[in-house]
């Protein structure tokens, strides 16, 4: 089979022209970040921001001739649109927003971007910032919920640094069906999706913001989910693309934040939840994680992170405290084997924490006003 490398994707490309140009885009140096990973393809379309419209039609061919090369099962484009020279447009001062569906106000729900075919409530699980075990909290939560009955699925959104393959101790490359689907791949009877199944570990993805949007969108709109009760979706830490992403293209049903117990953390996991606050996602309620160690010898506790920030930060806002995991040694090393506590000791004290909080979350989506929300739309001031 004939080697898929950067020169045969451009050579292919070089057929490709643009909507008012003789010239073909590789000519006119309009593709770039160009990863190859197995047999995926990603790269990027660099096109002016007012007439993104246009080229669309374009990208598709695009997609489409690299897509028809022997050795290449998916592809995904992104058109990375960048305004050129001038003073940068600015949104005018924004006005408290009329009702939705009134002139001028939000758009109403039969405007808002469609469900995921099968897939029921989409729940995020985010953090202000990194290192407070965010993903461990997702895989457990996910598993949690599927030992509660549910049929569940996660999607990996941490685009730069995914760990679901290595949480739920999972390895393969996916493979798309004769509808050019992927098939998610599955561990502990969850499917999975991440890009850490595209890409070797130590690969960074040197990516700017609209390819990891394209990204984010093909894996979940392109993915086999199949019926699911709920999705998981781990989101990368912060407050970024990806995050409004999925509040533009997907209606989530809420978002929980996680958080360790000190100060700094709280800071950023409160920026995280007035982010969702801002795109209309309700937040389901915050998780204390690493709340108290108890030492495995003597039985003594000790509050190493401090104690019960999150539960005063959540009576502040005004939202649920969803449970308080405990900094163990034992979900550290189970979630570095790939088998994580809930799988690893269903019927220990660890898995019954998480499981509290994982009937806890359903029960905020399933009961009365809860459930999928319409995606709102957002406008980003530059």
């Amino acid at each position: 089979m004939p080697t898929v490398d950067k020169e045969s994707v451009l050579e292919r490309l070089r057929s490709i022209r643009g909507p008012d140009d003789d010239r073909d885009i590789v000519r006119r140096g309009m593709v770039s970040d160009i990863v190859i990973a197995d047999a995926s393809v990603m790269f990027s379309i660099t096109v002016p921001a007012e007439r993104a419209a246009a080229f669309e039609p374009m990208r598709q061919a695009a997609e489409t001739a690299v897509g028809s090369m022997v050795g290449v099962d998916k592809v995904m484009v992104a058109l990375t649109a960048e305004r050129r020279g001038g003073a940068p447009q600015r949104t005018p001062p924004q006005q408290p927003p009329p009702p939705a569906g009134a002139p001028g106000g939000r758009p109403a729900a039969s405007s808002s971007k469609p469900d995921i075919p099968g897939v029921g409530a989409i729940i995020a699980v985010a953090s202000g910032k990194g290192g407070v075990g965010k993903s461990t909290t997702a895989a457990n939560l996910a598993l949690a919920m599927k030992a509660n009955g549910l049929a569940v699925g996660i999607l990996d959104a941490d685009i730069y640094g995914p760990s679901m393959p290595r949480l739920m101790g999972i390895s393969g490359r996916p493979k798309a069906d004769a509808n050019r689907m992927l098939a998610p791949l599955e561990a502990y009877d969850i499917k999975v999706m991440s890009m850490g199944f595209l890409v070797d570990e130590d690969t960074p993805m040197i990516w700017r913001g609209p390819m990891v949007v394209s990204a984010l969108s093909q894996m979940l709109r392109e993915v086999a989910w199949g019926e699911l009760d709920a999705m998981i979706v781990d989101m990368p830490p912060g407050t970024g693309d990806a995050q409004l992403t999925m509040a533009q293209q997907v209606p989530l049903a809420g978002a929980v934040i996680v958080s360790t117990p000190q100060d700094l953390a709280l800071i950023d996991a409160r920026k995280g939840l007035n982010m969702f606050n801002r795109v209309d996602v309700p937040v389901l309620g915050l998780i204390e994680n690493m709340s108290y160690f108890v030492c495995p010898h003597c039985g003594g506790r000790s509050d190493i992170f401090s104690h019960g920030g999150a539960r005063r930060e959540a009576e502040h806002l005004g939202v649920p405290l969803l449970g308080e995991v405990p900094l163990e040694m034992r979900i550290r090393e189970t979630s570095d084997g790939g088998r994580p506590i809930v799988v690893d000791d269903p019927d220990g004290p660890f898995a019954g924490v998480y499981r509290d909080i994982a009937t806890a979350v359903w029960e905020a989506v399933s009961g009365p006003g809860g459930g999928a929300r319409p995606a709102p739309a957002i406008v980003i001031e530059e």
